[in-house]
């Protein structure tokens, strides 16, 4: 496929009230990471371009809301067809913006994909209750209502997923949106507001506003009388200072925030598929993903040999940009991407752990880290605190069962946790005990739209995907009628 051709078919202006305008604040630049050459120029906007998509969400709010469940699901239908159609567009595009390897994109498009349809099939099953009240004096109706318009803030490392596992569940609910993408890969939202448009979605339904000055965009819209809901997906840091900015007004919240995910080997586990397993867990999307896993916890009777494996398999990883054949490892997003994980090991080798394999950066253009297995990791390294986001597996040792379960749950982040163990009764017990919202058990990959995705702790509030996820955009309404046969 044509990278020119792509690129010149995505839309350069924001998307307000079904319309393509240019940005008042100038253009954006977006880079590729893998070369460092600019790919395109699109529209910057102003806080004044963000009333004005708030304005247009506003003003198709209640159209929107009164549209029968079915209609809006079909809608949602057809994107997912489109999307289908136009995979191997959206996959080469997010390999241009933010590196991945086209293979793992096309992964996204089809994960992506399924909250089309997921919410799609879900938009005709909100439910209410009707009963009598317990004094047999009246009857109580509990309805759901869609909660209003929504500011939606989206992450740079999933352009396509975590752009359909909230805008889905919002239409499906009947909610209208703002959605900001991050200014590093805002271009695959673009394309995807231009497929829902294809798709027959009215005007003001979705907006889209890019911008390389996100807080001043943000702020005024979040301190909006008229914005009902704000969800969000990043750092911890970030989503602290947009909890208090949503305190203002009481808005519903949905944050998706950082991890530190534990993945804890048993000295009986299946050593094979737990080696599997921690390739998907940790080089997924080059280890920058909320759920891949940071911390190596590893029984000490087979530490030396699950270390061992790793590394062989981590030594035959190719680097390189994502649509070069053969690939499994693109740049990360940034140079401060990478020095952050040079730095992360740079410590844990002052502290008297020892590298395996890589450890380096790659010299040359682009932002790129080499895949790095670093084992023996003591105690108060910085690596066992702080969301690497990046392609390093870092392995310490425990020896009882309470060890693996002190040291998973010593972090304020809860999202997900890996365990592998044959022993199911143990199994059982780590699902009791480790502090996490999400836990994978003999597996490296969990994430599904059909499920509920979310943390605990610092890692954030609300859930995304599932029967929950819907939920995150309805409000509930109690309503006490008199008893019909005049008792």
């Amino acid at each position: 496929m044509d990278e020119k051709a792509l690129l010149d078919r995505v839309p350069d202006g924001l998307f307000i009230g079904g319309e393509w305008t240019s940005g008042s604040a100038g253009t954006l630049s977006v880079y590729d990471p893998a070369t460092g050459d600019l790919i395109k120029t699109i529209a910057d906007a102003s806080p004044e371009d963000g009333a004005r998509a708030l304005d247009a969400a506003v003003a198709a709010a209640d159209d929107w809301a009164a549209t029968p469940p079915r209609a809006r699901g079909e809608i949602l239908r057809r994107a997912f067809d489109l999307l289908q159609e136009r995979r191997d567009e959206f996959a080469l595009l997010m390999t241009l913006e933010m590196g991945k390897p086209l293979a793992e994109a096309s992964g996204e498009v089809t994960y992506g994909g399924e909250f089309l349809r997921w919410f799609s099939e879900e938009a005709v099953r909100i439910a209410g209750r009707y009963g009598t009240n317990p004094e047999g004096t009246g009857r109580m109706i509990v309805s759901q209502h869609p909660v209003g318009p929504c500011f939606l803030i989206t992450p740079w490392n999933f352009p396509l997923a975590m752009a359909t596992r909230k805008i889905a569940p919002a239409l499906a609910a009947g909610c209208t949106v703002v959605v900001k993408p991050a200014a590093l890969t805002p271009l695959t939202t673009l394309y995807f507001a231009r497929l829902l448009e294809d798709a027959g979605l009215p005007a003001g339904v979705l907006n889209v506003i890019t911008t390389s000055t996100s807080g001043k965009v943000s702020g005024p819209i979040i301190a909006d009388p008229r914005l009902r809901k704000l969800s969000f997906t990043g750092s911890t840091e970030v989503g602290r200072s947009l909890l208090k900015q949503a305190s203002e007004n009481v808005l519903r919240t949905s944050m998706e925030l950082g991890g530190n995910a534990p993945f804890v080997v048993f000295e009986d586990a299946d050593l094979d598929k737990a080696v599997d397993g921690a390739m998907l867990a940790k080089f997924r999307n080059i280890g920058e993903a909320c759920t891949a896993a940071n911390r190596f916890i590893v029984h000490e009777d087979v530490a030396d040999e699950f270390a061992r494996r790793v590394t062989e398999r981590v030594n035959g990883m190719r680097v390189g940009r994502g649509t070069e054949e053969g690939v499994t490892i693109g740049p990360l997003i940034d140079s401060d991407a990478v020095d952050k994980a040079a730095a992360l090991v740079a410590d844990a080798v002052a502290r008297g752990a020892s590298v395996l394999t890589g450890g380096s950066r790659v010299e040359g253009q682009g932002t790129f880290y080499q895949p790095t297995v670093v084992t023996d990791v003591q105690a108060g390294s910085d690596i066992l605190r702080q969301e690497i986001f990046g392609p390093v597996l870092s392995i310490v040792r425990f020896s009882t069962e309470d060890d693996a379960v002190r040291m998973a749950n010593d972090t304020e982040f809860g999202l997900v946790s890996y365990v592998f163990t044959k022993d199911l009764a143990r199994g059982q017990r780590m699902i009791e005990r480790l502090q996490t919202g999400m836990m994978g058990l003999n597996v490296g990959v969990l994430s599904n739209a059909a499920a509920p995705f979310g943390g605990v702790k610092q890692s954030g509030l609300g859930r995304e995907g599932g029967l929950e996820g819907i939920h995150e955009y309805l409000s509930t309404k109690y309503t006490l009628t008199p008893d019909p046969f005049g008792a």
